[in-house]
């Protein structure tokens, strides 16, 4: 019986192979584009191993489509309805912190939306994005400590924020309840 990682990792193989297609992109092309070498772009069409998620992030934003366009099986109706069994956990931490995403959809460019929960004491640092990429957030429960490129923000519940995302970002928690929040990513279309 397959498990929730097998058929994800099943799905990244297919899509990252039909996109990487789609895109005419070489194996060097892409790995150049996206940071992420040959060999781990062979063995991820190949199935054969579960990449992080700054790894997925990036092969998304070289291909210009969401991580979801890349995890999901494929799509066919107008509405897509995704029951909360089916949503993606990408990143999480003994302390209890974890992202989910919730749903994406590949418009002019993709959009993603995230559910975070960050335990006290958690980090969560993101390389640059594409060019043109932005994040839309809102907390809604603890303090959260925005660092975008080397500046400091204090979210705290109730507030939202955006920032262009191309520039190193990170999530952190200082205080003693854990942040939780929604996140928005909008990435431009790729060229």
């Amino acid at each position: 019986m397959a498990t929730d990682l097998d058929r994800l990792t099943q799905s990244l193989a297919r899509n990252l192979k039909r996109w990487r297609g789609e895109r005419h992109l070489t194996l060097d092309a892409l790995a150049a584009r996206s940071g992420v070498s040959r060999g781990m772009i062979i063995q991820i069409e190949q199935a054969r191993t579960n990449p992080s998620v700054g790894t997925t992030v990036k092969l998304a934003d070289a291909l210009g489509v969401s991580i979801t366009t890349l995890l999901d099986q494929e799509q066919s109706t107008r509405v897509q309805l995704v029951p909360k069994e089916q949503t993606v956990r990408m990143w999480s931490t003994e302390a209890g912190s974890r992202t989910t995403l919730l749903v994406g959809a590949q418009g002019p460019g993709p959009v993603e939306l995230w559910d975070w929960r960050i335990a006290p004491g958690d980090v969560s640092a993101s390389d640059p994005h594409p060019a043109g990429t932005l994040e839309l957030l809102t907390v809604t429960a603890g303090e959260l400590s925005l660092v975008v490129d080397g500046e400091e923000f204090t979210v705290p519940a109730g507030a939202s924020a955006t920032f262009e995302a191309n520039v190193p970002h990170t999530y952190r928690n200082d205080g003693e309840q854990a942040v939780e929040m929604t996140m928005a990513v909008v990435v431009p279309p790729a060229h």
